[in-house]
């Protein structure tokens, strides 16, 4: 359902928030290496949600990219700076004008899975994913 870019964009921001938690800023090279994702991409998803505010960056020796650890950030607010709103709002398949009115074929169906994921992501916190990761119950990669 998300781009790659979200895809990418979410395992970044979950490890920058785990790294946090043990007051480390990880450069562009770790992060990618620790979510699997080319490193060029990895800047670039990086790059943008640090100027949409969603992570911060610091330069120099001991730069790198953070979180603070008192975050309130939600894996919605990843996805729609990565995304936009669409995914929440739109098309099951990407039609323009699909609503009650004019439905696509899979409208009804479609609803409630987009509701489900939109309730999922405003409900879910990236510290306490990223808790999980610490905790070994969840991983980034296998």
């Amino acid at each position: 359902m998300f781009s790659k870019a979200c895809e990418y964009g979410i395992r970044a921001v979950l490890f920058i928030a785990k790294q946090s938690q043990q007051d480390l800023r990880p450069n562009i090279a770790e992060i990618a290496k620790a979510v699997d994702s080319p490193e060029p991409f990895t800047a670039k998803v990086c790059q943008q949600l640090a100027r949409e505010n969603i992570i911060r960056s610091k330069k120099g020796p001991n730069g790198g990219f953070y979180l603070e650890k008192d975050s309130t950030l939600k894996l919605s607010e990843i996805v729609t700076v990565l995304d936009g709103d669409a995914i929440f709002n739109g098309c099951g398949l990407g039609l323009q004008k699909c609503s009650s009115e004019h439905p696509c074929p899979v409208h009804d169906q479609f609803m409630s899975v987009r509701e489900g994921l939109k309730q999922m992501c405003e409900n879910t916190l990236v510290m306490d994913l990223a808790a999980n990761l610490e905790d070994g119950e969840t991983f980034l990669k296998l």
